[in-house]
């Protein structure tokens, strides 16, 4: 999510390849064959240490091998040359993902285990850190996410090219969120069906109501609600790429007249609705507008309507990994749950459910990364080699946080606190399967 310029839309939701810009960084330092230091090995000693002793071995530029004092390592990670020791030590949270992508360090064995492995390892571990280490490794507080901002940010993530989502992403309504595995034995695209019917449900939908999306990705959610329930959609995005698409699909599935895709930020929804619908776009909004949000959302909701809010989160209070708010996401920050009811509470909204579906998102991910590594020649033909390692180490990572249980993803409902016409039960959830027969 870097800054950029707008690339043409061509009319069909194709575009020109876009620029590879994102992710591009300096490859320093060549391979060098000479002899470790002592201080270098030193380091590796200290670093490993410090990250709970993992079953993790360093095969150094010369070939030299440090290996894991927790016995039999099970990863082996290759070190191309001193700089990229020193970066990595400096602050790992930043120069890992930085140096993958790089091509100087590689790693043998399952990149998303090793990434879960460290995660579970370092949080044991950073309890025992001193303070100085902390803050020397610390993560940096998210870029700002005003009008003029969060444009630049969702301009740098989500407007990579429609081409290169559709490589990986599901092919029914390209859905860049969580998906609900209703049942283990899902297809992605059978997954993503039932999480928009899950959400439908929640909402308790019915023809002829009036729905408002606020960050509505490439539009499925507006279009399988328009479709399945009759209601009219009002779904505001500023992603380019992701309108072009949105608009061009709902005029092909012939639902124009029952959806209106809006080029605009959220804070300038207009109207009042019978639900309030945003899925994955609270990462981007910045703690200090929850406050703005909850006010958003307190005067667009009719009386007895009902809101849902889906996003990743955290147990507590967190900031976002350096490398992923730098390369991948600026401005992310995916709340605690404590954060989340701050908006609840400051609507007085009155809250009906919360659902977490963490391990959803890691199966998500990990087809995300199948489809992506069976694709991966062509991210490559589109982009560069930089940039598809950079992704890989993207999706893996997240993978293994969502695993991990670093990263949550909640599904909160909610309504005005004097809304008295509210089911009394949740049988209406589940009297069928959300997940389409296959």
């Amino acid at each position: 999510m870097n800054q950029s310029t707008a690339q043409k839309t061509e009319p069909s939701g194709q575009t020109d390849r876009p620029q590879a810009h994102v992710l591009k960084l300096p490859i320093e330092g060549l391979q060098v064959d000479r002899e470790p230091r002592s201080y270098e090995v030193w380091l590796i000693t200290k670093l490993m240490r410090m990250a709970g002793s993992p079953p993790v071995r360093f095969r150094l530029w010369n070939h030299e091998v440090i290996e894991s004092e927790a016995g039999e390592a099970r990863f082996t990670i290759h070190l191309s040359d001193p700089k990229a020791l020193r970066s990595l030590v400096a602050n790992p949270n930043l120069a890992f993902g930085d140096l993958y992508s790089a091509g100087r360090l590689h790693v043998e064995g399952d990149l998303a285990e090793l990434m879960e492995t460290l995660y579970r390892c370092i949080h044991q571990a950073r309890q025992r850190w001193p303070r100085w280490l902390d803050a020397l490794w610390r993560n940096h507080n998210p870029r700002p996410t005003g009008i003029s901002e969060a444009r630049e940010n969702i301009h740098h993530h989500y407007d990579l090219g429609n081409e290169f989502y559709r490589l990986w992403l599901d092919t029914a309504e390209m859905q860049y969120t969580c998906a609900y595995y209703e049942r283990p034995d899902l297809t992605l695209e059978h997954a993503q069906l039932a999480k928009l019917e899950h959400v439908c449900r929640k909402l308790r939908l019915k023809p002829g109501m009036t729905v408002v999306e606020a960050g509505c990705g490439w539009g499925g959610l507006a279009r399988y609600m328009a479709r399945h329930y009759g209601v009219k959609v009002h779904a505001y995005n500023i992603s380019k790429e992701q309108l072009a698409y949105a608009r061009a699909e709902a005029e092909r599935q012939q639902l124009s007249h029952l959806i209106d895709y809006v080029e605009d930020d959220y804070r300038n929804i207009q109207g009042r609705y019978d639900a309030f619908v945003s899925i994955g776009m609270l990462e981007h909004v910045g703690k200090d507008n929850y406050p703005a949000l909850s006010e958003l959302i307190q005067r667009s909701l009719k009386p007895e309507g009902i809101a849902l809010l889906h996003s990743i989160g955290r147990n507590r209070p967190m900031l976002m990994n350096a490398w992923i708010e730098k390369r991948i996401f600026p401005g992310a920050y995916p709340p605690s749950i404590g954060e989340f009811m701050e908006i609840c509470e400051h609507g007085d909204f009155s809250v009906l459910d919360v659902e977490n579906l963490r391990l959803h998102y890691a199966s998500t991910l990990s087809d995300w990364m199948q489809r992506f590594t069976a694709r991966e020649a062509e991210v490559i033909a589109l982009y560069d080699e930089h940039f598809a390692r950079a992704w890989r180490m993207y999706l893996a990572g997240s993978i293994a946080a969502f695993r991990a249980g670093s990263l949550q993803l909640f599904q909160v409902v909610f309504t005005h606190g004097g809304n008295n016409r509210l089911p009394q039960n949740r049988q209406d959830l589940h009297t069928s399967p959300a997940a389409p027969e296959a």
